[in-house]
């Protein structure tokens, strides 16, 4: 049992994870293993993800006043929550990948800052691409027309000596 200051201090450190998290996954984890929990708690911190079993009425009292307000009303059954703290989608892939690894984890909770998505936008989430894989998609993207330009000018001098070599053979015909 947590003493009124160990309460405060874990309101407090919840209530900061919320702040800097891009999404948060609650799920319900009262089938796992101990050392089932040990392996997903190191996968978690490896794809930038911190994992927390908090009560719900800390919980609540921790997320009132943040962006995840919201899904105060889900916090209900024995949770680990999931903060994403280095994407959006790292917590949803990281529960992702453990559901169709088989592990039995029950999705309660989905939320990104300021909305509250449904237990079934999980696979959504999941699929956001990372932040390397926005920065290479913009890339691309940004890459594109540059690279179309480059053609078309090169297109311009390819043209010119095809015109140019035309000439000269029309020339050779003539003179011939």
């Amino acid at each position: 049992m947590l003493n009124l200051e160990q309460k405060k201090a874990v309101v407090e450190q919840v209530t900061k994870l919320a702040g800097q998290a891009h999404a948060i996954v609650g799920v319900e984890y009262t089938k796992i293993p101990a050392v089932t929990m040990t392996d997903l708690r190191k996968s978690a911190r490896e794809a930038g993800v911190r994992l927390q079993v908090v009560r719900n009425t800390l919980a609540r009292r921790a997320f009132s006043g943040t962006e995840y307000a919201g899904i105060a009303d889900q916090l209900v059954g024995p949770l680990l929550l999931a903060f994403s703290m280095a994407d959006p989608g790292a917590a949803a892939r990281v529960i992702r990948e453990r559901i169709k690894g088989g592990l039995l984890l029950e999705v309660k909770v989905v939320a990104m800052p300021g909305k509250a998505l449904r237990p079934s936008d999980l696979e959504t989430l999941a699929n956001l691409p990372s932040r390397s894989q926005a920065l290479a998609m913009l890339a691309g993207v940004t890459q594109a027309p540059v690279a179309k330009l480059a053609r078309t000018f090169a297109e311009i001098q390819g043209k010119l000596v095809r015109t140019v070599d035309a000439i000269r053979q029309e020339k050779e015909k003539q003179a011939a």
